[in-house]
């Protein structure tokens, strides 16, 4: 069974950085697209960022601030946020992403870690 389990959450002031990891197994990691969601309370879930064969996009509202990476050796994606703003607190979650060249899907999602930022 795939599973993403995702870490790193936590409270944090405004200013300060949190590392976010996403662990994987039962994943051909590499072939997928790795992205990050958030989903804020009272909100409907965003993308983040997406890194895929090296090219990374990322949301205006944390360009230059958010930084995605992976390493298909340990199967793991990462985001480092900086300089973080209140309106970052939400719920992060990590998601995998294939699609076959017959046009099956594969989509998997983590269990979320909260991210809250607050002075």
């Amino acid at each position: 069974q795939v599973q993403l389990v995702e870490s790193g959450g936590g409270l944090v002031q405004p200013g300060g950085s949190l590392r976010l990891s996403c662990a994987t197994s039962k994943l051909a990691f590499e072939m997928y697209a790795m992205s990050w969601y958030r989903q804020a309370p009272g909100k409907e879930r965003e993308l983040v960022a997406t890194e895929s064969s090296g090219n990374t996009n990322y949301a205006d509202s944390v360009k230059g601030r958010f930084t995605i990476s992976r390493d298909n050796a340990q199967r793991t994606l990462y985001l480092q946020m900086n300089s973080l703003k209140p309106e970052d607190t939400a719920v992060y979650y990590c998601n995998a992403r294939f699609t076959t060249s017959y046009s099956k899907t594969y989509n998997y999602w983590g269990q979320g870690t909260q991210v809250t930022v607050s002075s």
